[in-house]
């Protein structure tokens, strides 16, 4: 195990995201089916979508990992099983659980099914993975709340066994996901999928004679009590976890599979993740420290803050954005994605995401560059010059100076 060369794992919501994943970098990727995984809201794979993406993906040796893990529900656990007897034929190479009853019912259908443990079942310390280790599970998905060093630990013990930690993305605010916080504003519960991330929402802040109270923005005159105790009130909104730095740390510490969450983000934002981490990981397996390169793929991102998450002791202030409850962008916008270039014209046809004018800066990024240059000329699909283009609208036409490779992305740099 010490000597396994590390995994790079990027999210797949969707079928095009899970091949932009496979552009950028990605050793395995993972997805699932509406219903039964934790992106249930946004997750618009179909059983034939799947299956098209678990065979584009191992014709270019990419394995993937389907998620199965919600916490089921009596009238959950015939469907939950009945979804994964649909998987079994497409040939994933894990199955992604948390349930142990699911576990259970699954292990006595299927002995030989390759589990992974979800980081929802919260799997904090040594003993629980040789509990784990005991039930057939190949693989746990250990919690962001740990060290380090309490990582190092449970390698310690338990050698044989994957551990695979997310590296980069959201951070929640209750223990991975174990949250009803969105249920009770919402009626829309986490644990199936369809959190609303009422944790990021605006709060107002009422003080009286005894006691503090939050107002939701949109729920006027509704007041919810909060409390204090020896350690503080926490008025969730977690900054951005990014453990770029900690990479060789997580290795040494027994962490062969690393991963990247945003199942609900942007090709944009996987493509340059993915770019980031597999360049950094690249470069610790040769022996080099991270470059400047992978931070700037990292902040041609939006977040909310990053920072090392528990991975390292941390104050509290550095943790929590008191002052934003949503992502921004530092250095980059997204302007677009090249859907087709057309070498005898030099023109690249362009879905706008933002919007686009003739003599903007701008930098198409591939998995393997990034070219900048300026605006000239931008037409409709006719070849009509048109002077501006925004996003949501058609696609349009643009000069390019350089042939574009399949999977690039435009960027725009924001001034500082």
């Amino acid at each position: 195990m010490d000597n396994v060369r590390p995994e790079l794992i990027l999210p797949a919501g969707t079928l095009e995201k899970l091949q932009f994943a496979c552009a950028y970098g990605a050793d395995a990727v993972y997805a699932g089916m509406p219903r039964f995984s934790l992106r249930a809201r946004t997750n618009s794979f179909t059983q034939e979508q799947l299956a098209e993406g678990i065979e584009y993906a191992h014709e270019r040796g990419v394995k993937v990992y389907v998620t199965l893990n919600i916490f089921a529900r009596n009238t959950r656990i015939a469907s939950s099983l009945d979804a994964l007897r649909a998987l079994i034929p497409l040939k994933p190479d894990a199955i992604v659980m948390s349930d142990p009853g699911l576990i259970m019912l699954a292990r006595q259908e299927f002995p030989d099914i390759v589990l992974h443990l979800s980081t929802q079942a919260n799997t904090m310390n040594w003993a629980a993975v040789q509990f784990w280790k005991t039930q057939g599970i190949q693989r746990i998905i250990l919690p962001r709340e740990l060290s380090i060093a309490e990582i190092k630990e449970i390698h310690a013990q338990i050698p044989d066994m994957e551990l695979e930690v997310f590296v980069h993305g959201a951070m929640c605010i209750s223990y991975s996901g174990r949250c009803l916080l969105s249920s009770y504003l919402a009626h829309r519960e986490a644990n199936l999928g369809v959190c609303t991330n009422s944790c990021r929402w605006k709060f107002k802040v009422w003080e009286g004679r005894r006691a503090y109270a939050l107002e939701e923005a949109e729920r006027s005159g509704e007041l919810f009590p909060i409390e204090e105790d020896e350690h503080g009130t926490y008025i969730l909104n977690s900054k951005d976890l990014c453990a770029i730095g900690y990479l060789q740390d997580l290795w040494e510490a027994g962490v062969s599979r690393m991963k990247v969450e945003g199942r609900t983000k942007s090709v944009y934002y996987l493509a340059h993740i993915g770019r980031a981490y597999r360049r950094a990981i690249d470069r610790m397996l040769q022996g080099q420290s991270v470059d400047a390169a992978v931070f700037d793929d990292i902040h041609a991102t939006a977040n909310r803050g990053l920072m090392a998450g528990f991975l390292i002791q941390l104050p509290e202030e550095v943790r929590q954005n008191y002052e934003l409850g949503h992502s921004f962008y530092s250095r980059y916008q997204f302007g677009g994605i090249v859907r087709t270039y057309h070498p005898a014209e030099r023109l690249a046809e362009i879905e706008v995401k933002n919007q686009l004018r003739p003599e903007d800066k701008v930098e198409f990024v591939s998995p393997q560059s990034v070219v900048s240059q300026t605006l000239t000329a931008m037409y409709d699909l006719n070849r009509q010059p048109i002077s501006a283009a925004h996003g949501g609208a058609e696609n349009i036409l643009i000069a390019a100076e350089h042939e574009l490779a399949p999977f690039t992305l435009l960027r725009i740099p924001i001034a500082p």
